[in-house]
């Protein structure tokens, strides 16, 4: 629980920075934040091994955190910087990292969920016992890639777990006006895998969905369609404020009843007997950390001009 705890806190720390350095004109691209969503990376990842696969989305950053990526190469990589994972040339949207399995944040809508689906296919027919994550959002469900994924993946049996996001809003649009179903985890029957909807900021109840989930997975079980509840404290983008198309009173209702940090505070010190202080001193341990990230990607080089050219093509292939 403890761990959790970090990792949703690591993520907080790093979005909030995120944002700031944005909003003052440092960082360039563009930036979703995942602050209120931290619960279901942060549940879903624990269960994952080092070798296990990941694919995101536009709003990635909790994703890559929570499986292991360093805070310090993805700050330099939102900074355009050579050190950042892929060398300042992906930045927020396109985060990648072969060697911690994150096969990619990305900014189409959906497309992530075929690219789990080829990897966990790899890892049957490799004989392994990895495992491959798909995180997306409620509007993705929408989409044909969607279906056929969940299709093949059924009838292959592939060790795949698609998790979705539902934040109740397709950039701005409420579920209610882009899908007649209430419980995206309805879906799932249609393809004969298990649907399992779960609230998706209270990091213990996603624990222990994705436990069940990700092991059905590993011991040849085939996939799970996990459906976490979870909502979104900040707009779509950063220039968004999120109050358009929702009351600021709901948004400040989810942030004060459904916070997922807070809730797994509120366990760790009254359940669990940990003192506040120690949180704090945890909270102020993983700061530091971001202090020394922040001068890192601010003290890395930018990519020379001719650096454009390297990396559009794939090197000698070996068979």
């Amino acid at each position: 629980m403890l761990y959790m705890y970090r990792k949703m806190i690591e993520i907080r720390q790093f979005e909030e920075a995120a944002g700031t350095l944005y909003q003052s004109g440092q960082l360039p691209g563009f930036l979703h934040l995942y602050i209120g969503e931290e619960a279901t990376a942060v549940g879903v990842c624990v269960h994952l091994q080092d070798e296990d696969y990941i694919t995101s989305t536009h709003r990635g950053h909790g994703h890559l955190i929570a499986k292991g990526g360093r805070r310090d190469r993805m700050m330099a990589e939102l900074f355009a910087r050579t050190t950042g994972y892929c060398k300042g040339k992906g930045g927020s949207m396109h985060i990648a990292d072969k060697e911690t399995g994150i096969l990619g944040a990305n900014g189409v809508v959906g497309a992530g969920i075929p690219l789990a689906a080829g990897a966990a296919l790899s890892a049957k027919l490799r004989g392994t016992q990895q495992v491959a994550v798909s995180f997306f959002g409620d509007g993705a469900t929408n989409q044909g890639i969607f279906h056929e994924t969940l299709n093949l993946a059924a009838v292959w049996e592939l060790p795949v777990v698609f998790v979705c996001e539902n934040n109740r809003f397709g950039m701005g649009t409420p579920q209610s006006e882009h899908q007649r179903i209430e419980d995206i985890a309805v879906r799932a029957p249609s393809y004969d895998i298990p649907g399992v909807t779960v609230d998706g900021n209270d990091v213990l109840k996603v624990y222990a969905a994705a436990d069940e989930a990700v092991t059905r997975a590993r011991e040849g079980g085939g996939p799970t369609l996990l459906n976490c509840d979870t909502y979104r404290f900040r707009g779509h983008h950063i220039g968004d404020p999120g109050t358009s198309y929702r009351d600021r009173e709901e948004v400040q209702e989810q942030e004060r009843q459904r916070d997922p940090i807070r809730r797994l505070t509120e366990v760790l010190t009254e359940e669990e007997g940990v003192s506040e202080d120690e949180l704090s001193a945890i909270e102020a341990e993983l700061a530091k950390e971001l202090e020394s990230a922040l001068e890192f990607a601010k003290n890395s080089p930018e990519p020379l001009p001719e650096d454009a050219l390297n990396d559009l093509y794939a090197g000698s292939i070996q068979p």
